[in-house]
């Protein structure tokens, strides 16, 4: 029966500890400000174009 415990136990604390790493995760994730958030989109798409700005000089094509 002690085996049944620890397994339980064991699982109980797994979740907890998974619960705490998403709760800070998303604690730092909703710390941005939108003017954050819109800056970063920006980087990425001008990294990913190859552009300096956000892709807004880049024609489009179809």
């Amino acid at each position: 029966m002690r085996w049944w415990k620890v397994l339980g136990v064991a699982g109980f604390v797994g979740v907890a500890a998974t619960g705490a790493v998403i709760a800070r995760a998303e604690r730092r994730r909703r710390a941005y400000t939108p003017e954050e958030i819109r800056e970063r989109l920006h980087q990425r798409v001008a990294e990913g174009d190859g552009t300096t700005g956000a892709g807004k000089d880049r024609p489009v094509s179809s």
